[in-house]
């Protein structure tokens, strides 16, 4: 059995797709798994290093600030990247494809539904992508992390909708002084894990050491940072410490590779809003500040913080308000407010799906091959059993007629083949 997973272009998108395949392979340990993703795309670094069979594609995103000049090679990379799926799918014939969005996920998700192969999306966000907008009305399952994604598609999708969560690793039980001793912290005392993304956030560094420089205005506040700035901005946040004094209770590291002893150490988090890490924070119970990045595509962030803080999960600062003096308020008055912590730790957890993973593969299992195909069962008598069978239970192959394989022997450059897979699409 194979399955692509596709998606990428950010951690956002590359990394739910990972979580998926390590839940399937852990129901199916004879799968092979088909990462496609973008030359551009963060997966291009990712993949290799963990040693995943991956095809990269010369696909683009459309640059939003580029104007007509910037986005000239955008229509090229799109056919190339089609014509290249298409290619590859016709030799590797997957039983399942998987979308995890971005503009990295696009060409297979097209060339899966226009060949007939069962398309599953999962999209992590409040506000669906432009990938999961085009693909809905062609998917058999639409996994949903927030259930507020659901009014921006079709009608006839939503039937197909599940809400389902993030993939994220599931908490685990652990004594938070332990997990503070990690980061070499006060273990009794509160923490607030204060993180911008992977890459950082300029303007969320600015306003924590405004916090910083505030808070320590009376001495020492009654609780201490655990702060992941980014690597590019290190050096400079060290620097602007250092002239403040280096307060003891302010650990900034560049890059937190143990996240699960972070959110095990942390009270309260200060973050952006990204679909990933508030995913965590909801398995974890864990009351966060959000602050969205106000550029980010449809303005996606600010959906999520605005969904989880009417959820009575969060609280929502627009990146504008973020200011020293207002956040050192906030985060006092959120810290002392024993009873407010403990609702929307409650409504965190009520929202978590801690294992999204486990669920969605065990839902992927169930996907059934399309009308027209048929599937061999390992250790039947019968080759060749109806699409009935569920698709853990054997492969599938299209049945072709005459016509249609002299027509595949005609299609002998990957534009014509890229062109026959549109028209398909548009048939379908």
């Amino acid at each position: 059995m194979s399955v692509v997973f596709s998606g990428g272009g950010t951690g956002g998108h590359l990394y739910p797709a990972l979580a998926l395949a390590e839940g399937l392979r852990a129901l199916r340990p004879d799968l092979r798994v088909v990462f496609l993703g973008a030359r551009r795309g963060v997966e291009a670094r990712v993949l290799p290093d963990r040693g995943e069979e991956h095809h990269l594609l010369p696909i683009r995103g459309l640059d939003r600030t580029g104007g007509l000049a910037g986005n000239l090679g955008v229509p090229w990379a799109v056919a190339s990247s089609l014509g290249s799926v298409l290619a590859l799918f016709r030799r590797l014939r997957p039983e399942l494809v998987v979308v995890t969005g971005g503009y990295a996920g696009a060409p297979a998700g097209i060339v899966a539904a226009a060949l007939g192969i069962p398309l599953a999306l999962q999209e992590q966000n409040a506000v669906p992508g432009m990938t999961t907008r085009l693909l809905a009305s062609r998917a058999a399952q639409i996994h949903l992390a927030y259930p507020e994604a659901t009014e921006r598609l079709s009608t006839a999708a939503r039937a197909r909708v599940r809400l389902s969560g993030n993939p994220v690793t599931p908490p685990s039980p652990r004594d938070p002084s332990e997990a503070r001793a990690v980061f070499d912290l006060d273990p009794g005392r509160t923490t607030v894990l204060v993180v911008g993304g992977s890459q950082g956030s300029a303007a969320l560094n600015q306003g924590t050491l405004q916090m910083i420089r505030v808070a320590s205005l009376d001495g020492p506040p009654p609780y201490q940072i655990l702060w992941s700035t980014g690597p590019r901005h290190h050096p400079e946040v060290r620097r602007e410490l250092e002239r403040s004094g280096d307060p003891h209770w302010v650990r900034d590291v560049p890059y937190i590779d143990d996240m699960p002893s972070a959110l095990a150490a942390a009270d309260v988090a200060v973050s952006r809003a990204g679909a990933m890490a508030t995913s965590e924070f909801l398995a974890w119970g864990m009351p966060a500040i959000l602050v969205p990045l106000p550029t980010a595509a449809a303005d996606h962030q600010t959906r999520n913080a605005e969904a989880l803080a009417e959820a009575g999960c969060a609280i929502h600062v627009p990146e504008a308000d973020f200011q020293g003096k207002d956040v050192a308020r906030r985060l006092s008055e959120l810290l002392r407010d024993d009873a407010a912590l403990s609702r929307m730790s409650r409504a965190a957890r009520e929202r978590g799906r801690p294992h999204a993973a486990r669920e969605i593969a065990a839902a992927l299992q169930r996907v059934p091959p399309p009308a027209g195909c048929v599937s061999s069962v390992p250790g039947s008598r019968s080759a060749r059993i109806r699409h009935t069978s569920p698709l853990p239970q054997g492969s599938w192959r299209r049945r072709r007629s005459p016509r249609t394989t002299r027509s595949s022997r005609r299609l002998g450059t990957r534009g014509s083949r890229c062109g026959s897979a549109l028209r398909r699409w548009g048939r379908w």
